[in-house]
């Protein structure tokens, strides 16, 4: 029996494999045209709870128009679009139109302060970009900034001088449009993932990558035929693009999206209304659910929950089983791969849960634990690099990041045997991982990726600002909580009004999620003799204050 189902799941694999990999793949029709026409697509539920639902044959046929009145305005193959746009019909159509006419999507996320947005404007050299009226502001802001004028902006709300409107444009196309058959090797997004130095990295995915995002779908979650799946992630972010929106399309279960930000009461309301059995949320969610009032067990229909992001904390669990009757499944991947390992739901693959682990290696992907030094795997319950075996993971797809060959190299052992994940986990003896920490020091806070340095670069241009370190500390709700410890120049006070003052600096020039919650104001930082700060005392001491 044992061999029969690793043969059944290998030979999935390999069909995932050959249909996206295809020369004549086309994403239009992988994602929407080969599904029943009158099934629903996604129920988009706004803030008061009233539902609209989009079906395949309603997707098809906007995002045909869309498209077509896309290429009237000048985009075509190859092109790079980007959205700035909230969960909403409009956003779903508009990446099918993107990818029917065979562009590249460039996610942008709706809390990014003007500079990076352009910096990924400018990164993607975007032709055109799709904007919510309540982001347009610095979106003129992003574009003065990176003399990025040329791109060409399109409203979803009234059309005015600067941009045509979403609506009119879908009026005054025609449907039919046919869709563009690009191949498994053709990029379909571009998507933008902070490192621990520098510029963020541009990753472009491939149409193949997809294959890897379905059967994370089927094996990860155990999506099925007449599932109701909610990934509650931003699609402005990997994981809520690629599982969120991407996944749930391959399959053609029926998907949610809750438009606004979130709320215990919002999130409680949809998965009940909504009748969800399959739920997908970082840890800070389910952290945030657990402080909150839950509805009678018996009005839930979940039969799988999953967290992905950061970190799953084992006192969850305890909770879940009985506020969701559901255990939560820990999850772990990356932009650049998709998902790794996994506490899977589909019974296929699906082994016991072990506290602190985050599963054991996913169909397709071969994962080792190597040494710190060297590129073997280490001893069973060792720490050491969790890294990912290209030759046998036929759902790796990764090739480096878009025009920097520096740091590509980093990401690959020297014989290009390895890709290297940057994290640290040990593995026991059954296959299951269990995370260390980052092998750099990038933070992970409620789901989302933060470089340190790339805050303290914000820092330091404020004019107070001397010096400055930034790290985190453990948070129950966000699972890290970003702090800073700051020098000042001479002639400044260190007051409350100028902690305020910093965390609105990094809000506006950075991005709002990004803010050190916590402002230390020190005279000097601790360094090594080599000149190197010292993070970690400057965190014992940020701990031991909020004791």
């Amino acid at each position: 029996m044992i061999d029969d189902a690793a043969s059944r799941i290998s030979e999935r694999v390999q069909a995932l494999v050959s249909l996206y990999s295809d020369p004549n793949a086309c994403l239009a029709h992988l994602l929407c045209d080969r599904h029943e026409p009158g099934s629903v697509a996604y129920s988009i539920v706004s803030e008061d709870g009233s539902v609209i639902d989009l079906t395949y044959a309603q997707l098809r046929e906007e995002s045909e128009r869309f498209a077509a009145a896309l290429a009237t305005l000048g985009v075509g193959t190859g092109d790079r679009v980007a959205t700035l746009m909230g969960k909403s019909r409009m956003y779903v159509v508009t990446l099918l139109a993107i990818w029917r006419l065979g562009a590249v999507h460039v996610p942008l996320f709706t809390a990014f302060a003007p500079a990076a947005i352009a910096l990924r404007l400018e990164g993607s050299k975007s032709k055109a970009v799709i904007c919510d009226p309540v982001y347009r502001d610095k979106l003129e802001a992003a574009c003065v900034a990176e003399s990025a004028n040329s791109v060409r902006v399109i409203t979803t709300g009234a059309a005015d001088a600067g941009a045509p409107a979403y609506a009119t444009l879908l009026a005054a196309a025609q449907p039919g449009l046919a869709a563009a058959p690009r191949g498994g090797e053709a990029p379909c997004i571009q998507i933008y993932t902070s490192g621990t130095t520098g510029r963020p990295k541009g990753v472009i995915v491939p149409v193949r990558a997809i294959a890897g995002f379905q059967a994370y779908a089927e094996f990860g979650h155990g999506l099925r035929a007449g599932d109701v799946f909610w990934c509650a992630a931003d699609p402005g972010w990997a994981y809520g693009l690629y599982f969120g929106i991407i996944a749930a399309l391959s399959t053609g279960v029926r998907g949610i999206l809750l438009s606004g930000g979130f709320t215990p009461e919002s999130t409680w309301r949809t998965l009940t209304e909504g009748r969800v059995t399959v739920f997908a949320a970082a840890p800070t969610v389910y952290r945030a659910l657990r402080k909150s009032v839950p509805p009678p067990r018996e009005s839930l229909r979940l039969r799988a929950a999953s967290s992905a992001g950061e970190p799953l904390n084992a006192d969850i669990n305890h909770w879940a089983v009985t506020a969701l009757g559901v255990p939560v499944h820990d999850h772990y991947g990356q932009t650049e791969t998709g998902m790794l390992i996994n506490n899977h739901h589909d019974p296929a693959v699906a082994s016991e849960l072990r506290a602190g682990s985050m599963g054991r290696a996913a169909p397709g992907w071969s994962v080792a634990v190597l040494e710190q030094n060297s590129d073997v795997p280490a001893p069973v319950g060792t720490r050491g690099r969790v890294a990912v075996q290209i030759a046998s993971s036929p759902f790796a797809w990764f090739n480096g990041y878009a025009g920097d060959e520096v740091r590509t190299a980093e990401k690959f052992s020297q014989d290009g045997r390895w890709y290297l994940t940057g994290d640290l986990a040990h593995m026991d003896a059954d296959g299951y991982c269990f995370f260390a920490s980052r092998e750099d020091d990038l933070i992970i806070m409620a789901g989302y990726r933060i470089s340190p340095q790339e805050v303290e670069a914000v820092l330091l241009a404020h004019p107070a600002v001397a010096d400055c370190a930034v790290y985190a500390i453990p948070d129950e709700i966000r699972g890290e909580a970003l702090q800073t410890s700051v020098v000042l120049h001479s002639g400044f006070n260190a007051t409350p009004a100028l902690a305020k003052d910093l965390q609105d600096w990094v809000k506006s020039r950075y991005a709002a999620h990004a803010y050190p919650r916590m402002v230390h104001f020190i005279d000097a930082l601790p360094r090594t003799p080599s000149g190197k700060v010292q993070r970690f005392v400057l965190k014992q001491i940020a701990m031991a204050s909020s004791r």
